[in-house]
């Protein structure tokens, strides 16, 4: 499946960012340049990033300067150092602009002693004032500027010097062990969690689906399953960064076809670009899907985020002919936490009103209790 930048995760973006660079490095070697930099050259299987755009090979000129130098700072290095240095996750940003994230905007945010990196002084603040002395309307200028050239060495150095930095890279605020507390917090498994690892595993076994879509993957426990038990590509949707970037460490360690990507499931990506087409919304490239697991997420939704629970039920339902839905009841304790700090106007949110919205859209295949506060799984059929 197509995916966009400004929806994966830091460590994905950080993994295409180093392809990127490695590609251009090796090139340069045979005497071959990249006409630009764009992010959305890379596409993802699972944990592995891919090049895509081969035509964007040509000659390499002795002495011409990096043409896409400001096309890479934008699309992969100003991302990065925003979330790493500053703490502010890089997706809303990157998503209003396709583009990426201006130099000079980026600049005006970093702090004093961000400025004494050598490589944001020269990649962000330098390059800002340059941009900011020269009038792009002024064309002798701006072909003044981009004539400086490079030596060879020179920009081998400078591609060497920014994949130094940007493998150093870790996002602020997100844990570094998100991978290793996920595995030794789920050494034992409590008696919920296995129920439902093995109603996903009959569901795959069955359902057999080549594209599985998991709404709220956290870090891929149960789409890990889905995988090991019929399902051929997950792609896991979550919000929580930290979550993601376990979930991507999971995908490339054990090489799976299940690709993490940030996603507010009340506000997906639409249709970008020039007459919103230019780059697909996520219902139109997940339209292939033919399963789904919507486990722990229907009260986020309904009640977190006020969408009505028919709307969440019938959503989760047009996403894919067959799947599995969560039910959590208004007195387990998750709900109940929600719910004691705001007025409780949800009282439209019932098994009753969830059971006719299913049933009124699909067959339920299966159905199981298990947990003790009354959650319930229900694989389903559409009809």
């Amino acid at each position: 499946m197509i995916s966009y930048p400004y929806e994966w995760p830091f460590a994905a973006l950080k993994a295409a960012a180093l392809l990127h660079l490695d590609i251009q490095l090796e090139l340069l070697e045979q005497s071959v340049a990249l006409s630009d930099a764009s992010a959305f050259n890379i596409q993802f299987i699972g944990g592995k990033p891919l090049f895509i755009d081969y035509l964007s090979f040509r000659r390499y000129r002795e002495d011409e300067p990096w043409l896409a130098h400001r096309q890479f700072c934008q699309q992969f290095l100003n991302p990065l150092v925003l979330q790493a240095k500053l703490g502010v996750p890089f997706h809303a940003w990157f998503r209003g602009q396709p583009d990426g994230i201006e130099i000079g905007e980026l600049a005006s945010l970093l702090k004093l002693r961000h400025k004494f990196s050598p490589v944001l002084f020269s990649h962000v603040v330098l390059l800002a004032r340059m941009q900011g002395r020269v009038d792009e309307s002024d064309v002798a200028a701006a072909q003044a500027a981009s004539s400086c050239g490079l030596k060879r060495s020179r920009f081998r150095a400078i591609l060497e010097q920014l994949r130094h930095f940007i493998a150093g890279l870790s996002p602020a605020g997100v844990s570094h062990t998100t991978w290793g507390r996920y595995a030794t917090d789920n050494t034992y498994e409590s008696a919920e969690a296995s129920a439902k690892h093995a109603f996903v595993e009959r569901f795959a076994a069955d359902a057999l689906p080549d594209l599985l879509i998991d709404l709220g993957c956290n870090t891929g426990d149960y789409s890990q399953t889905a995988l090991a038990h019929g399902a051929q590509r997950v792609v896991g949707l979550d919000g929580d960064h930290g979550a993601l970037d376990g979930a991507f460490a999971r995908a490339t360690a054990e090489g799976l076809d299940f690709l993490p990507l940030y996603q507010d499931l009340a506000n997906p990506t639409p249709g970008l670009g020039w007459n919103a087409r230019e780059r697909q919304g996520l219902g139109e490239r997940l339209a292939a899907a033919d399963g789904v697991l919507a486990l722990a997420v229907i009260h986020h939704l309904a009640i977190a985020r006020n969408v009505p629970l028919e709307e969440v039920v019938a959503s989760i339902v047009s996403m894919a002919p067959k799947g599995v839905i969560e039910f959590v009841p208004k007195d387990d304790p998750t709900v109940v936490t929600m719910l004691a700090l705001r007025e409780d106007v949800f009282a439209s949110y019932s098994r009753e009103t969830f059971m006719a919205a299913l049933e009124n859209r699909a067959e339920i295949v299966a159905h199981e209790t298990v947990s003790s506060s009354g959650r319930e799984l229900f694989c389903f059929s559409r009809r």
